[in-house]
């Protein structure tokens, strides 16, 4: 019996345990629901703290647990939230002023749109200083400074 016990115990240890996903941390994804419980911590005995109430709304994944995400959205509030409950879908937010969506990536270029705070919109591109984005239908360029969502020389394809 002895044996087997220790035999038990060496494969378990050779065994990775996964904790989490793998992947980059951080990292930003968007919430997938209209309504988003948000923990004090990565389990379901943890209290909500908050409830998010903005489907697409893009929030930086700072922190993992086994199938839990810590996440921080663009005014800084964290808390955990149940992985499924993202996506890897890229959005962003205007944090704070008003933004100039053009038609080109150039400021020269003819605006098509004034992005008021608080607009959100999906990233469908990111290079160099400009991202390529669509909101409400409306597809062009915003400055990466201008948008929350993105790192600073991150590509996105």
């Amino acid at each position: 019996m002895g044996q087997g016990s220790g035999a038990h115990a060496a494969d378990t240890s050779t065994s990775p345990v996964r904790r989490g996903s793998g992947l980059p941390i951080p990292r930003f994804a968007s919430l997938r629901s209209d309504e988003v419980n948000v923990r004090t911590g990565p389990g379901t005995r943890y209290p909500v703290d908050w409830v998010f109430k903005r489907k697409g709304m893009p929030v930086e994944i700072v922190a993992e647990y086994e199938n839990w995400r810590k996440i921080r959205d663009w005014q800084g509030a964290s808390g955990w939230v149940h992985q499924s409950l993202l996506t890897g879908k890229r959005s962003f937010i205007v944090p704070s002023k008003v933004a100039n969506l053009h038609r080109t990536p150039a400021r020269s270029a003819d605006v098509v749109a004034k992005l008021e705070p608080e607009v959100m919109g999906e990233i469908r591109s990111c290079s160099g200083e400009w991202c390529r984005v669509k909101v409400s239908g409306v597809s062009g360029w915003l400055e990466r400074s201008d948008l929350w969502g993105v790192y600073k020389s991150e590509p996105i394809n």
